[in-house]
């Protein structure tokens, strides 16, 4: 049996008893390294499972995806994944491959990112369809995520955006010569995500065009969400661009048109109550 187990989103602890159950009568277990992080190390979650854990890389689930699926024909496997498992489409791949080869799976779910966002206040029905904001580099700067974001916003509806990590990525040159020279993991911030679509929304504006989204805009971030240091912050588009939040995961979300009870909420997260008010009775209903 091939397990896929939700690790939920805070520490060791964070895992269902399903899933602890499962984990411990497995042979192998691997940690999925690379679509999230929790904030705790290997270490502490190997010694609370009693388990030793295998860390899995994007290029192992990706290109050597059959070595992991070894032998779990006749043994338990499990294939640990910070949040749920299926937060990413790499760990549907991984079924579709276990399915093939005539391997049972079983998945057990925990939180994820996308259903813990509502500890803001914003309602989870009302948002869209969500995005993801990658790393800009001196010569490739998509802009893509925004018009998304524009959609959703237009249709009175919040966005998610979740921010780039960096793990295990090599440099041009590196990938070129094929070096196994890895760069420093990097996770993106609210702050580096908000000043993305402010460049955006100028060069939106030098085009002749009209944002919907503003620096006005209020937007909330919300940093190692389920975690005992949980962070969020709610402002405009501009303060978010400044707002300290500390260390990784962190998450942004462009709010669209609030009901009077999420606005009441964003309230307790603002970071200029003032100016909050100010802007955030724009796009009340």
């Amino acid at each position: 049996m091939l397990y896929l187990v939700g690790l939920g989103l805070g520490d060791a602890k964070d895992i269902t008893v399903k899933g602890l159950e499962a984990v411990r009568r497995c042979r192998r277990v691997y940690l999925e390294a690379y679509t999230s992080v929790l904030t705790v190390g290997k270490e502490a979650l190997e010694e609370f499972y009693g388990k030793e854990l295998i860390l899995a890389d994007r290029e192992m689930v990706e290109q050597e995806a059959d070595s992991l699926l070894k032998e779990a024909d006749v043994s338990d496997v499990a294939f640990l994944v910070v949040g749920d498992p299926f937060g990413a489409t790499t760990h549907s791949d991984l079924v579709l491959r276990a399915v093939k080869l005539g391997i049972p799976y079983k998945v057990i779910h925990n939180a994820s990112i996308m259903n813990a966002v509502g500890c803001c206040g914003l309602q989870l029905y009302n948002f869209g369809e969500t995005v993801s904001i990658v790393f800009w580099t001196d010569t490739w700067k998509p802009e893509s995520f925004f018009d998304k974001i524009e959609k959703n916003r237009q249709s009175g509806m919040h966005t998610l955006c979740l921010l780039d990590i960096k793990v295990k990525e090599q440099s041009l040159e590196n990938l070129m010569k094929g070096r196994k020279i890895y760069e420093p993991p990097r996770y993106m911030s609210v702050n580096q995500a908000a000043e993305q679509l402010l460049a955006i929304i100028q060069n939106r504006r030098f085009q002749g065009e009209n944002p919907e989204v503003t620096e006005n805009t209020i937007c909330v971030g919300l940093a190692r969400v389920g975690a005992l240091d949980e962070k969020i912050a709610s402002g405009t588009l501009q303060q978010m661009s400044t707002v300290e939040l500390g260390a990784p995961l962190h998450s942004l979300i462009v709010t669209g048109t609030m009901h009077p009870l999420e606005l009441e909420m964003l309230k307790l997260f603002s970071v200029d109550s003032s100016s909050f008010e100010t802007n955030a009775c724009q796009r009340t209903t």
